[in-house]
């Protein structure tokens, strides 16, 4: 199956992906990052489809619709969301329905949206993880796939809590991305 991978970031959670021998078709950034540098280094093509307005100018649907195009016009069969800064409208969902992977820092349905780590901390909890889930339409509210438990420890801050969470990720997240495919790949 054909995946895509949707980065924005330094690109960690894509080099576990390939570590793990995730096969990756297209890698697609909303902005210049080093994780497009990432998927070319592992002769893998690397699209920036770049986002220009971060304001509520933004046309979150439009924006959408030429990155689903992108992906169908590349056959890509499944995504997975690796630190993906934009939050995508229905078109992705209608078109990959059960389709579209995220990561999340936390266990959900504890502490959604993007500052996750900073909410545990702040609320006090002891432990606190990692999710894989379906993306819906609903920000981190989809079916979760996997979950693994973090500690979180009384001198912990937010970078430490979430370095921690980030090397539970990269192992995590790249076999849930495989057992998902195998399970797609069956039906």
């Amino acid at each position: 199956m054909k995946l895509a991978v949707l980065v924005s970031g330094s690109g960690t959670i894509l080099e576990a992906i390939y570590a793990s021998g995730v096969e990756v078709s297209l890698v697609l950034s909303d902005r210049p990052c080093r994780a497009l540098e990432v998927a070319r280094s592992n002769s893998t093509e690397a699209l920036l489809l770049e986002r220009t307005l971060w304001n509520e100018d933004f046309d979150r649907d439009a924006y959408t619709v030429r990155l689903v195009d992108e992906l169908l016009s590349r056959g890509v069969e499944v995504v997975a969301m690796a630190g993906f800064g934009t939050v995508l409208s229905e078109a992705i969902h209608s078109t990959y329905k059960a389709r579209v992977l995220n990561t999340h820092p936390s266990l959900l349905p504890s502490f959604p949206g993007w500052h996750a780590v900073k909410m545990a901390l702040d609320y006090g909890v002891k432990l606190t993880g990692c999710t894989v889930h379906l993306a819906t339409l609903e920000v981190d509210s989809g079916p979760i796939i996997a979950q693994e438990a973090v500690p979180v420890f009384p001198d912990d801050t937010e970078v430490s809590l979430h370095e921690r969470i980030k090397a539970v990720e990269r192992v995590l997240y790249p076999k849930a991305i495989l057992k998902f495919i195998e399970d797609v790949s069956k039906e």
